[in-house]
Protein backbone atom coordinates (compact mmCIF):
# COMPACT_ATOMS: atom_id res chain seq x y z
CA UNK A 1 0.00 0.00 0.00
CA UNK A 2 1.32 3.67 -0.67
CA UNK A 3 1.19 6.35 1.06
CA UNK A 4 -0.49 9.71 0.21
CA UNK A 5 2.11 12.13 -0.65
CA UNK A 6 2.17 15.85 1.04
CA UNK A 7 3.09 18.78 -1.06
CA UNK A 8 4.35 22.01 0.31
CA UNK A 9 3.39 25.14 -1.74
CA UNK A 10 6.76 26.97 -2.90
CA UNK A 11 8.99 24.05 -1.76
CA UNK A 12 10.95 21.57 -4.41
CA UNK A 13 13.44 18.84 -3.37
CA UNK A 14 15.58 17.48 -5.89
CA UNK A 15 17.96 14.04 -5.11
CA UNK A 16 21.68 13.57 -6.19
CA UNK A 17 22.45 10.07 -7.86
CA UNK A 18 22.27 7.26 -5.70
CA UNK A 19 25.87 5.92 -4.76
CA UNK A 20 25.65 2.42 -3.18
CA UNK A 21 28.52 0.92 -1.20
CA UNK A 22 28.75 -2.40 0.52
CA UNK A 23 30.37 -1.60 4.32
CA UNK A 24 34.20 -3.73 3.52
CA UNK A 25 35.50 -1.62 6.44
CA UNK A 26 34.54 -1.28 10.26
CA UNK A 27 36.26 0.77 12.26
CA UNK A 28 36.28 1.75 16.04
CA UNK A 29 38.02 3.88 18.49
CA UNK A 30 37.09 5.17 21.60
CA UNK A 31 37.60 9.21 22.28
CA UNK A 32 38.54 10.67 25.50
CA UNK A 33 37.67 14.56 26.09
CA UNK A 34 38.44 16.51 29.14
CA UNK A 35 35.89 19.24 29.94
CA UNK A 36 36.37 22.10 31.90
CA UNK A 37 32.98 21.98 33.38
CA UNK A 38 29.53 23.21 31.76
CA UNK A 39 30.15 23.80 28.09
CA UNK A 40 29.83 22.77 24.65
CA UNK A 41 33.13 21.49 23.24
CA UNK A 42 34.03 21.13 19.57
CA UNK A 43 35.01 17.90 18.44
CA UNK A 44 34.96 18.03 14.48
CA UNK A 45 38.22 17.99 14.11
CA UNK A 46 39.25 14.56 16.38
CA UNK A 47 36.19 12.76 14.44
CA UNK A 48 37.24 13.99 11.04
CA UNK A 49 40.93 12.72 12.53
CA UNK A 50 39.15 9.87 13.12
CA UNK A 51 37.66 9.43 9.52
CA UNK A 52 41.34 10.26 7.98
CA UNK A 53 43.14 7.70 10.27
CA UNK A 54 40.62 4.68 9.60
CA UNK A 55 41.19 4.94 5.95
CA UNK A 56 37.07 5.47 5.19
CA UNK A 57 36.12 7.02 1.92
CA UNK A 58 32.27 7.08 1.92
CA UNK A 59 30.23 5.48 5.14
CA UNK A 60 28.69 6.71 8.24
CA UNK A 61 30.55 7.79 11.66
CA UNK A 62 28.24 7.46 14.73
CA UNK A 63 29.41 8.40 17.95
CA UNK A 64 28.02 7.44 20.98
CA UNK A 65 28.92 9.12 24.22
CA UNK A 66 28.77 7.31 27.27
CA UNK A 67 27.61 8.78 30.17
CA UNK A 68 23.84 10.46 31.35
CA UNK A 69 25.25 13.88 32.35
CA UNK A 70 26.12 15.34 28.98
CA UNK A 71 25.39 14.97 25.39
CA UNK A 72 26.16 15.20 21.57
CA UNK A 73 25.08 17.77 19.21
CA UNK A 74 25.77 19.11 15.67
CA UNK A 75 25.27 22.94 15.99
CA UNK A 76 26.39 26.23 14.19
CA UNK A 77 30.50 26.23 14.40
CA UNK A 78 30.85 30.15 13.23
CA UNK A 79 29.81 31.93 16.00
CA UNK A 80 30.85 30.53 19.36
CA UNK A 81 27.49 32.65 21.30
CA UNK A 82 25.32 30.34 19.77
CA UNK A 83 27.15 27.49 22.58
CA UNK A 84 26.79 29.90 25.17
CA UNK A 85 23.18 30.81 24.67
CA UNK A 86 22.63 26.55 24.61
CA UNK A 87 23.95 26.69 27.69
CA UNK A 88 21.63 29.76 28.74
CA UNK A 89 18.55 27.99 26.97
CA UNK A 90 19.22 24.32 28.96
CA UNK A 91 19.64 26.16 32.28
CA UNK A 92 16.42 27.74 31.38
CA UNK A 93 15.30 24.21 30.64
CA UNK A 94 16.12 22.47 33.26
CA UNK A 95 17.82 24.64 36.38
CA UNK A 96 19.88 23.81 39.66
CA UNK A 97 17.45 25.30 41.99
CA UNK A 98 14.16 23.52 40.83
CA UNK A 99 13.60 21.20 43.88
CA UNK A 100 15.15 18.13 41.96
CA UNK A 101 14.72 14.86 44.04
CA UNK A 102 17.49 13.46 43.06
CA UNK A 103 20.95 14.81 44.14
CA UNK A 104 22.92 12.03 44.69
CA UNK A 105 26.12 13.54 43.31
CA UNK A 106 25.07 17.54 43.91
CA UNK A 107 22.33 19.71 43.08
CA UNK A 108 23.24 20.17 39.16
CA UNK A 109 23.10 16.47 39.12
CA UNK A 110 19.58 15.86 37.69
CA UNK A 111 19.76 18.80 35.83
CA UNK A 112 22.35 17.87 34.00
CA UNK A 113 20.32 14.05 33.20
CA UNK A 114 17.78 16.61 32.19
CA UNK A 115 19.99 18.48 29.48
CA UNK A 116 20.89 15.17 28.09
CA UNK A 117 17.94 13.49 27.39
CA UNK A 118 16.64 17.14 25.49
CA UNK A 119 19.93 17.20 23.86
CA UNK A 120 20.93 13.09 23.38
CA UNK A 121 24.19 10.96 23.65
CA UNK A 122 25.05 10.05 19.80
CA UNK A 123 24.81 11.48 15.97
CA UNK A 124 25.67 9.77 12.73
CA UNK A 125 27.12 12.22 10.03
CA UNK A 126 27.82 10.76 6.35
CA UNK A 127 31.09 10.14 5.29
CA UNK A 128 32.12 11.39 1.76
CA UNK A 129 34.78 11.38 -0.19
CA UNK A 130 37.03 10.73 3.00
CA UNK A 131 35.16 13.58 4.48
CA UNK A 132 32.61 14.32 7.09
CA UNK A 133 29.33 15.67 5.15
CA UNK A 134 28.75 18.10 7.27
CA UNK A 135 27.05 21.27 5.92
CA UNK A 136 29.10 24.47 5.84
CA UNK A 137 28.25 26.18 9.71
CA UNK A 138 28.31 22.66 11.78
CA UNK A 139 30.42 21.80 13.63
CA UNK A 140 30.30 18.30 16.23
CA UNK A 141 29.84 19.31 19.90
CA UNK A 142 30.32 17.18 23.62
CA UNK A 143 27.68 19.57 26.03
CA UNK A 144 29.11 18.94 29.41
CA UNK A 145 26.09 19.66 31.72
CA UNK A 146 27.80 19.03 35.01
CA UNK A 147 29.18 22.59 36.52
CA UNK A 148 32.75 20.62 37.44
CA UNK A 149 35.34 19.62 34.85
CA UNK A 150 34.73 15.88 33.73
CA UNK A 151 36.35 13.36 31.55
CA UNK A 152 34.05 11.82 28.74
CA UNK A 153 34.22 8.84 27.02
CA UNK A 154 32.85 8.63 23.51
CA UNK A 155 32.92 5.35 21.76
CA UNK A 156 33.50 6.28 17.41
CA UNK A 157 32.32 3.74 15.05
CA UNK A 158 32.61 3.79 11.16
CA UNK A 159 30.69 1.79 8.97
CA UNK A 160 31.84 1.55 5.25
CA UNK A 161 34.64 1.71 2.71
Amino acid sequence: MSRPSIAVPGTTANRSAITSVAPELIATATLTVDTPGQSFTDITSEAARFVTEAGASHGILQLFLRHTSASLVIQENADPDVQVDLVTALDRIAPADAGWVHDTEGPDDMPAHVKSSVMGCSVMIPIREGRLALGTWQGIYLGEHRADASRRSIVATIWGE
